[in-house]
C-alpha cells in the first residue's frame, strides 16, 4: 500500500516543539534541583580520638544542630542566615555500618539521661548542608548544597597505621619497653610473666598462641581501663575485634627477640611474625585503602584533663600516642594532581575535650596546653601544606556557670550532676544530686601545667557529669539544639570554606 503526501499529511501528526516561555517556574527549579544533584560535591570529614575522647557524643551534637539549627554564632554559614537546611541521607559505602544517631539521640533523651556508647568499629553517616552562597555571581551558577559524610573510626585503629612501616622485630621490642613502663605495671604484671616463660625459638604451637594472646589482650584492656588508662595501645582490634574475635589473625603477640636474627623457620617467633605480617595485609591495610585515604578533613578529639589527672607519665603516653598516629597522615594541600597522588588531608583539627568540666576563664589555657602537647605533629603536618588548628570544646555541654562564696571570696563554679562514685571533697555522689564545683585555674604557662600534671588535682578538680537531658520535640515539632562550648568554631574550620 502506497501513501501520497495528502495521506501523509492526514495520518501523521505534526511534531510540536513546547513552548519555553510556558514553562513553569517550578518545573525550572525542578531541572536545576536534579542538576544540583549531579553536581553536589562530597566531602569526608574524619572523626577520631582515643579511648574515652568524645567522639561518639561529637557527632551526635554536629548532626543534632546542624539539623535543628542549633545557636551556632562562629559558625559564619548560620551567623549569616545562609544555612538554610540540613538532613540526613543514605550514605554511599553500603559495606560500612551506619552511624546510629537516632540510638545515642535516644540514651542522651532518656531519664535519666545516659552517654552514648563509646565507637567500637567504623561507622558512616551523610547528612546534606543546604545553604546561600556569599555571592550573587556563586548564587547564580552557584553550589545550595555539600554532602558531608562522616567517617567514624576508633583511635585505636589509628594507631595501628603506624604498624606498616615496622617489622615484627621493631614492633615487639617497642610493645615490650612500653609494657615495662611504670605507667602499665600493674596491668602488665601477668602479661611479663607469662611472657618471661616463653622461648622465640621453641617449636610453633597453637595452643601457646592462643593462651599468650589472651593473656596479652587481657594486659591491653586493663590498661586501658586502669585510673587514667594509657593512650599508646596496639593492636587495636585487639580490644575491639568485631568480626575477627576468634580468628588466628588475633592470634599473635610480641616476644623479647634477639636483635637482627631471623626466626628459625617453624619456631614459634617465626609463627608470630607471620601472624604479625598477616594481620598488617588483612586488617590495617585495607583500612587505610578503603577508609583512611579517602578523607579530606579530620578531626581528633583529646581528653587532655584526663592525662592532666594521672601525672607527667600519662602525659607523655598520650604525647607518644599522638606522634604515633599522626604519621600516618597525609597532610597537605590538594590539587588536580590529587587525581593522580591520592587525596590529602588539607585541615587537620586537634580539639580538647570536656572544656566544660572547666570555667571559661581556662579554655584558652586548655588551648594552648594541647597546642604544646601537639606541637611536633603541628610542625609536621603545617610543613605539608596543610591547615591545621588547635581547639578547646565541649560538644555536649553537661554543665553551667556560676559563682560561689567561700570565706568570703567569691570563686567561679560549675554546676552539674556528677557521675554515680565520683568523689568531690570526700562526698561519694549518686548521680542524682547537682553539685557546685570549684575546678580551679589552669596555670597560664601550658609547660607549667606539664610540668604539675598529676597534682593540679589539688587545684583543679576535673569531673565527670551526668549528660543534660535532650530534650524531646515540642509540641510545633521543633527539635530544641544542643548546648555546647565552641562547636561553632569547630564547624567553621572545618566546613567554613566549602559553605562560602
Amino acid at each position: 500500500m502506497s501513501l501520497t503526501r495528502g495521506d501523509l499529511a492526514n495520518e501523521v501528526s505534526p511534531l510540536r516543539f513546547p513552548d519555553l516561555s510556558a514553562l513553569s517556574g517550578e518545573a525550572l527549579q525542578s531541572a536545576g534541583a536534579y542538576l544540583g544533584d549531579l553536581f553536589t560535591p562530597n566531602l569526608r570529614l574524619g572523626v577520631t580520638g582515643l579511648s574515652r575522647s568524645g567522639k561518639t557524643v561529637f557527632i551526635t551534637a554536629l548532626i543534632r544542630n546542624l539539623v535543628t539549627q542549633g545557636r551556632l554564632p562562629f559558625f559564619a554559614v548560620s551567623a549569616e542566615r545562609r544555612l538554610t537546611g540540613a538532613y540526613l541521607v543514605p550514605q554511599p559505602d553500603d559495606a560500612v555500618p551506619r552511624f546510629d544517631y537516632e540510638a545515642h539521640v535516644a540514651a542522651l533523651s532518656a531519664d535519666p539521661p545516659a552517654w552514648p556508647e563509646s565507637t567500637r568499629h567504623i561507622s558512616e553517616l551523610r547528612v546534606t548542608i543546604e545553604f546561600k552562597p556569599e555571592t550573587a555571581l556563586r548564587r547564580a551558577i552557584g553550589v545550595p548544597r555539600l554532602n558531608v559524610d562522616i567517617v567514624d573510626y576508633p583511635g585505636e585503629w589509628l594507631i595501628d597505621l603506624g604498624m606498616l612501616d615496622q617489622s615484627y622485630e621493631q614492633w615487639s621490642t617497642e610493645a615490650m619497653k612500653l609494657a615495662r613502663e611504670a605507667l602499665r605495671a600493674n596491668a602488665a604484671a601477668p602479661w611479663l610473666a607469662h611472657a618471661a616463660t616463653l622461648d622465640p625459638a621453641a617449636p610453633e604451637n597453637e595452643q601457646a598462641a592462643i593462651a599468650g594472646a589472651r593473656i596479652f589482650t587481657a594486659y591491653l584492656h586493663a590498661a586501658r581501663g586502669a585510673r587514667g588508662g594509657t593512650s599508646t595501645l596496639s593492636p587495636g582490634r585487639f580490644l575491639m575485634p568485631g568480626d575477627l574475635a576468634g580468628s588466628p589473625l588475633l592470634t599473635f603477640f610480641p616476644l623479647d627477640v634477639p636483635p637482627g636474627g631471623a626466626a628459625a623457620r617453624g619456631s614459634l617467633g617465626a609463627m608470630m611474625e607471620r601472624r604479625f605480617e598477616s594481620y598488617k595485609s588483612h586488617v590495617v591495610r585495607p583500612f587505610f585503602r578503603d577508609h583512611f585515604s579517602r578523607i579530606d578533613r579530620q578531626i581528633v578529639l583529646v581528653d587532655v584533663l584526663a592525662a592532666l589527672n594521672e601525672g607527667p607519665a600519662a602525659v607523655n603516653d598520650l604525647q607518644r600516642a599522638l606522634e604515633a598516629a599522626l604519621r600516618a597522615f597525609r597532610p597537605g594541600a590538594n590539587s588536580w594532581l590529587s587525581l593522580l597522588t591520592g587525596r590529602r588531608i588539607d585541615k587537620l583539627l586537634f580539639a580538647a575535650t570536656k572544656a566544660d568540666h572547666l570555667h571559661h576563664s581556662s579554655h584558652d589555657r586548655l588551648e594552648a596546653i594541647l597546642r604544646l602537647v601537639t606541637d611536633r605533629a603541628i610542625a609536621r603536618a603545617a610543613d605539608a601544606g596543610a591547615d591545621v588548628g588547635v581547639l578547646a570544646l565541649a560538644a555536649l555541654r553537661a554543665t553551667r556557670e556560676a559563682e560561689a562564696k567561700h570565706d568570703g571570696e567569691r570563686l567561679p563554679c560549675i554546676i552539674g550532676t556528677p557521675l554515680p562514685g565520683e568523689v568531690v571533697d570526700g562526698q561519694t555522689f549518686d548521680g542524682i544530686r547537682e553539685a557546685a564545683i570549684f575546678p580551679g585555674d589552669l596555670p597560664i604557662d601550658p609547660s607549667a601545667a606539664l610540668d604539675r600534671a598529676g597534682t593540679l588535682g589539688n587545684a583543679a578538680m576535673f569531673v565527670k557529669f551526668r549528660p543534660p537531658r535532650v530534650r524531646p520535640a515540642g509540641a510545633d515539632g521543633t527539635t530544641p539544639p544542643l548546648p555546647h562550648v565552641r562547636l561553632d568554631r569547630a564547624l567553621e574550620f572545618l566546613l567554613g570554606d566549602r559553605l562560602s
